[in-house]
Order: C-alpha cells, then sequence, then structure tokens
C-alpha cells in the first residue's frame, strides 16, 4: 500500500522551528487525506494537522498560526513547518495516510523543544 517515513526531527529551543518531512513510498496524488499527529509522554496521540487531496487543511487550536502543513504530490512527501515551538510541542511526531478508509503510519520522529 504505502510507506511512509518522518525525518526532520531534532532538539530546538523555544520559539524556534523545525521542518518535519514525511516521503510516502508511492504517489501520494490520490490519497485522500494525510496528516501529522503526535504523541507526548503520558498523553495520547492528538491530531496536529491533516490535508486532503484537494490541498484544504485544518489544525488543532493547539498549533494553528505556529504550524503549516503542504504537500507535494511531485515528491511525494509531506511537510509540517513547525514555528515559534514551545515546550508543549515535545513529542514524536507520526505521518498518517488515509487511504480506502484505512490508516499508515511512518514510524515516528521526536521533536525536542527545550532551553
Amino acid at each position: 500500500q504505502v510507506q511512509l517515513v518522518e525525518s526532520g526531527g531534532g532538539l530546538v529551543q523555544p520559539g524556534g522551528s523545525l521542518r518535519l518531512s514525511c516521503a510516502a513510498s508511492r504517489n501520494i496524488f490520490r490519497i485522500s487525506i494525510m496528516g501529522w499527529y503526535r504523541q507526548a509522554p503520558g498523553k495520547q496521540r492528538e491530531l496536529v494537522a491533516i490535508i486532503t487531496s484537494r490541498g484544504s487543511t485544518n489544525y488543532a487550536d493547539s498549533v494553528k498560526d505556529r504550524f503549516t502543513i503542504s504537500r507535494d504530490n511531485a515528491k511525494n512527501t509531506v511537510y509540517l513547518q513547525m514555528n515559534s515551538l514551545k515546550p508543549e510541542d515535545t513529542a514524536v511526531y507520526y505521518c498518517n495516510a488515509r487511504v480506502n478508509g484505512e490508516d499508515y503510519w511512518g514510524q515516528g520522529t521526536q521533536a525536542t523543544v527545550s532551553s
């Protein structure tokens, strides 16, 4: 079906930025919904942002106006630009693709926001 590989995580100071990438194993043009989720220690996985095949986006309130999700179909890649990072953004970030009602996940990439 589709394999997803995240990259771009790391350690950044509060107020800094990270750009996460999710590389898919095949053309994502027909994938209806792709998104980013995150899971912080002791918390459930939560939706961060989604993007449809048409390019429509939605964001969690906690990241709205700070994060931007985008997709490059030619590169089979989805991005998450994270700006003005806060310590509470620290989490493992997972890429997700919903294909024919089934969810596919990447392995996750760690983003740590700390002084």
